[in-house]
């Protein structure tokens, strides 16, 4: 693997990661939308979630052409199938005949966690790009003697 395709998988994964976290922000930000139950004109909000896949290139081996890893790729972005909360409470404009409102069926612990888990992925992408310019770099000041 040449460093500049470590650079390259590092940035696939920042930018994954990236788009990651902005669609959790999205979803806490959307957790508390309502909407009248079963309205086929204002349907519910629905979490969001990057579908992640790999990059692979092909290589050329002695035997043959063999996959390598090229990074990570948001492959799409798809909705949560959970049915919404309902809550009872007749006095919101929203309200069905029954009194009830849907709210999407987001768990803001649920988020947090993936939040963390996308940070620290994010800094661990970080911090293989770092050691990768650090490598790049020691090898300029040996080639200059």
């Amino acid at each position: 693997m040449g460093l500049f395709d470590t650079f390259s998988i590092s940035a696939s994964g920042m930018t994954s990661e990236r788009l990651r976290l902005d669609l959790i922000s999205n979803n806490i930000a959307n957790m508390n939308t309502a909407s009248r139950p079963n309205d086929p004109n204002g349907m519910v909000y629905r979490r969001k979630v990057p579908l992640f896949a790999e990059q692979l290139r092909q290589t050329l081996q002695v035997n043959g052409l063999e996959p390598k890893g090229a990074g990570v790729k948001v492959q799409a972005i798809v909705e949560d199938v959970a049915p919404p909360r309902i809550v009872n409470d007749p006095s919101h404009p929203l309200a069905d005949e029954q009194g009830n409102v849907a709210y999407p069926n987001i768990n803001v612990v649920n988020e947090m966690v993936d939040m963390i888990t996308a940070s620290r992925t994010y800094e661990a992408n970080v911090t293989a790009l770092n050691a990768a310019k650090s490598m790049a770099l020691k090898a300029l000041e040996i080639s200059r003697g």
